[in-house]
């Protein structure tokens, strides 16, 4: 058996909280009877972006913060009084990485630093820091496993290799707590046209080609509702402290695989169309992701339960049903 830590009634902070994947997970772990606290960047609408899509009484429970975590001082603040802490927090975009690769290293390295030291000031019972599947660049060998080389094919990823080394430099350092969560390709409701299942969807539902990038791209998609069990088994799991784990499902589809899937979904056929300013530098396209989850079973328990025709549909659905949250004919980096 795994032993456990206990999250109800816990008082857990959520980094990036308001994001895609944290609101899944804000929703999971108030419906865990914890204490949510969610840091959200500022901005002067105050806007909580994928928190409005919360139900009523889950928004009742959480408590929001605005601030940003390149500040050390808003760090330490709103982490005082906090059991367990979730650094979610980062810019994803790998092409926006390319034209602003500063604001990028600042907000998710930088940004983690402060995280962690706040974290080993505080004393806190945990710290998960989010990682990607990016920082293993192109696959030497499938399924990655965690042992796999880092390779920094994009100004992201190699801001997320440094986080994830200096999160587990605080581990053999300072004895913190960390356990670092590795997903591949996380999709599912409330994401944005940012990510390419998204993109394709949303095209989809308006017209009959899909503008994109590289069609040959293979990725391992994981839906949102296992990756945040995922998340929560990583704080839950005391065997887990100081360990890299990957959530994936140990299958892949290429980017033409996907839209003739959704075109198949929706009862259309989809003519792709491939523009040049949506492919990445060649030497920084990654090829190929699959992740080897073995580690995640044995550490966690942890497994997907749902099928990728599952997660699809009710992508589908989400995006139908908001698609004026959408722009599916402007490139979005």
């Amino acid at each position: 058996m795994v032993r456990q830590l206990k999250l109800n009634r816990k008082k857990i902070l959520i980094t990036g909280g308001s994001g895609f994947i944290g609101s899944h997970l804000v929703e999971g772990l108030v419906k865990s009877s914890a204490k949510v606290r969610i840091l959200v960047p500022y901005s002067s609408n105050r806007n909580e972006e994928n928190l409005i899509y919360l139900d009523k009484e889950i928004r009742k429970r959480i408590e929001v913060v605005f601030g940003n975590i390149v500040e050390l001082e808003t760090v330490k603040d709103v982490m005082k009084g906090i059991d367990i802490a979730f650094n979610l927090a980062a810019l994803v975009g790998i092409p926006y990485s390319y034209v602003h690769p500063r604001e990028v290293f600042e907000v998710n390295a930088i940004g983690t630093l402060n995280m962690l030291t706040a974290a080993k000031e505080l004393k806190i019972e945990r710290f998960i820091q989010t990682s990607t599947s990016e920082v293993y660049g192109t696959a030497r060998y499938v399924p990655i496993d965690e042992k796999h080389p880092l390779q920094p094919q994009s100004p992201y990823s190699a801001s997320k290799i440094s986080a994830d080394a200096m999160a587990m430099s605080f581990h053999y350092s300072f004895d913190l707590p960390v356990v670092i969560v590795r997903p591949f390709n996380t999709f599912g409701p409330r994401q944005s046209e940012r990510a390419v299942i998204p993109t394709i969807i949303s095209q989809a539902l308006t017209q009959d080609k899909i503008l994109i990038g590289s069609t040959r791209p293979r990725r391992d998609f994981t839906y949102v509702k296992d990756a945040i069990q995922g998340f929560i088994k990583a704080a839950e799991a005391k065997s887990s402290i100081g360990e890299v784990i990957n959530l994936g499902t140990g299958r892949d589809h290429s980017i033409e695989e996907i839209i003739n899937i959704i075109g198949r979904l929706l009862g259309k056929k989809l003519r792709i169309i491939a523009k040049r300013e949506r492919k990445r530098p060649s030497k920084s396209e990654v090829m190929r992701l699959r992740a080897n989850n073995k580690k995640a079973k044995k550490f966690l328990y942890w497994a997907p339960k749902y099928s990728f025709m599952e997660g699809l549909k009710e992508t589908i659905d989400f995006i139908s049903d908001n698609i004026k949250r959408y722009e599916p004919r402007k490139y979005v980096i």
